[in-house]
């Protein structure tokens, strides 16, 4: 047996018998005298709805007539839905609520285009991201009245819903009649004039859209000055609100070549882009997305695409939102934005706190900077500079404690296909650590720890978007069916709820000791040692309303280690909250540690 399989072994014996897991499922607590739940005191899970649980099988063409290219709906294959559903996701509370999580947010469910793409590679709206209709759940998923029974049903239990919405695109409606799709600039076609600036005058008036008052812009009245967007006859009507179905209200400059200026104003992969400058834009966006808090008293907003957003558009759209959910008496409203970036170091995420006034993002850089540890063998120091960079966002390293942290997803891949990558000799039993490993950071390091549905369960991805969207349910997709699934003998071809498979009860422990612990969710990091290379890494947590003191103890190398830690002076005693901890210092102000391949220590410090 390997040094790793004999370190999952004492990892397991301490899951059966930590009692942690008695408090898994208690969403918030406030054993410590706590009397408000905060944001960075929830654990989330993200889940796309369509292949995590089908708890409706006649809705599953979502009520299209016609094969596949209708309906969008083919099981066998991994771009169409596969029929997962809302009351599917209902009827597996329990399955989530026994992880620790206490707060849901799901790919959004609002009506999509069913299918879009050119002839022979088209593919289907199962994620959400192609809007028609703003105010009403995609028939594929269920009801209105569905989304109100799961919100119901997840708060009875003290979970929170959190939302995934889009401002930036709508479906890919609009077509140009030139039949040409390549960005044209505002330089070479101006607002002034119909295709470049020797075309004939249209718009005359309009100051440009660095003007964003009514009068400007109710002087943009020709959409037709890049490209000349047309409507499909039977499409005309297809977008609600039925302002959206009017292309002066989207730029129609062509696809995004994912920089400069195209990166605003592009359409995203043709998805039609709208002018968030102009105020009926703004106005609309508000008014869509406000109804949703005002209906259904959701906790929060997940926002697609933020940097292909003017900023403005945010300024205006936040503290709107933040007035909706107040009048309804929800505390503590949550929006983070995506703005997808690699790299661990913080500049690039910090801006949009910001200058775009943001109260969070996905935190990238904290993804970007595990994956180098865990899964590449990178210096620990890498984290400890992550932590550094704090202070870049607005408010501080407080307002890093609200960033929602995560280590794959359904864009860029899961985690264990990082690590399989960066690891491609290693046995299963070292893939399986090294994934614990990263769990156990997410869940202690800081920020909002984010779990994508399926990691719990072993899922490896075979890469980004498509290939990282495995079914919970029984899967039909060889490309998913085919893969061996870490920490069982499972694959996807079976549904995949194993409260019992190690990924799954090493999160609801942890999860169990942050929520019971204000330290793991609320105290600020102090970096400690750690190695120039995989090795050590250590630091103390202080929350200063509870007083508690936390050290967080990492093995990120291979082989076992046995080292002295700093404890600080003071401290006379350390309590075991997950791992073996010292139970008192070696020496003043030093404990002796022994960590075992990628494993790790949670420590409470006590003081005389």
């Amino acid at each position: 047996m390997t040094r790793y399989a004999l370190a999952l072994l004492a990892s397991s014996a301490l899951l059966f018998a930590s009692p942690a897991m008695a408090g898994a499922s208690d969403a918030g607590a406030t054993d410590r005298g706590e009397t408000q739940r905060l944001s960075q005191d929830e654990i989330i899970y993200f889940v796309l709805p369509d292949r995590f649980a089908n708890g409706d099988s006649t809705n599953d063409t979502g009520g299209y007539p016609g094969d596949r290219l209708t309906s969008g709906f083919d099981p066998t294959h991994k771009g169409f839905y596969h029929g997962g559903d809302l009351k599917g996701l209902t009827e597996k509370l329990d399955y989530i609520e026994g992880l620790g999580v206490t707060a849901i947010w799901f790919a959004p469910i609002f009506k999509n285009k069913p299918v879009q793409g050119p002839a022979g590679d088209e593919s289907a709206g199962y994620h959400g991201y192609w809007v028609t209709d703003f105010t009403q759940v995609d028939p594929h998923f269920g009801t209105n009245a569905e989304f109100k029974a799961f919100v119901d049903a997840a708060h009875a239990r003290g979970m929170k819903v959190y939302m995934d919405i889009i401002a930036n695109h709508t479906a890919d409606v609009i077509q140009y009649a030139e039949g040409e799709y390549a960005y044209r600039s505002k330089a070479d076609y101006p607002f002034s004039t119909r295709f470049g600036p020797e075309g004939e005058p249209i718009n005359p008036g309009f100051a440009g859209d660095d003007d964003p008052s009514p009068e400007n812009w109710a002087k943009m009245v020709n959409p037709d000055v890049a490209y000349s967007p047309v409507i499909p006859e039977g499409e005309r009507d297809i977008k609600v609100p039925a302002w959206l179905n009017d292309p002066i209200y989207y730029h129609n400059r062509g696809n995004s070549e994912w920089w400069g200026e195209s990166a605003v104003y592009g359409d995203f992969a043709g998805l039609d882009d709208l002018a968030t400058e102009n105020p009926r834009v703004v106005a609309g966006m508000i008014d869509i997305f406000g109804s949703w808090i005002d209906r259904f008293g959701i906790d929060g907003f997940r926002i697609d695409t933020v940097k292909h957003v003017n900023p403005e558009f945010w300024q205006a759209f936040v503290p709107a939102m933040l007035e909706r959910a107040e009048a309804r008496g929800i505390e503590d409203f949550l929006i983070f934005g995506e703005v997808y970036v690699d790299g661990a170091t913080p500049g690039p995420l910090a801006v949009y706190t910001r200058r775009d006034e943001l109260p969070s993002v996905l935190d990238f850089h904290f993804q970007a900077a595990v994956r180098e540890v865990v899964a590449k063998g990178a210096s620990p120091e890498v984290i400890a500079t992550l932590l550094d960079g704090d202070w870049a966002y607005e408010g501080g390293r407080e307002a890093a404690l609200r960033l929602p942290t995560f280590l794959g997803n359904h864009d860029m891949g899961r985690f264990s296909m990082f690590v399989r990558e960066g690891n491609p000799n290693a046995d299963n039993a070292e893939l399986l650590a090294r994934t614990m490993l990263g769990h156990a950071m997410l869940l202690t390091v800081r920020g909002i720890p984010t779990i994508y549905y399926g990691d719990e369960q072993g899922f490896v991805s075979d890469g980004n978007d498509q290939l990282a969207r495995e079914n919970m349910f029984q899967s039909k997709v060889d490309a998913y069916n085919d893969n061996d699934l870490l920490g069982t003998n499972a694959t996807t071809a079976g549904q995949n709820y194993d409260t019992a498979h190690p990924l799954y009860r090493t999160i609801a422990r942890l999860s169990a000791v942050r929520s019971a612990n204000p330290t793991l969710r609320r105290g600020l990091s102090k970096v400690g040692t750690f190695d120039r290379e995989a090795g050590l890494f250590s630091l103390t947590r202080h929350d200063p309303d509870s007083g508690q003191r936390v050290l967080l103890v990492f093995n990120t190398s291979g082989e076992p280690i046995t080292r002295n830690v700093a404890v600080g002076m003071e401290i006379n005693r350390l309590v075991s909250l997950d791992g073996q901890c010292p139970a008192t210092p070696t020496a003043p102000g030093s404990a002796r540690f022994e960590i075992a391949p990628f494993g790790w220590a949670v420590c409470e410090l006590e003081r005389n």
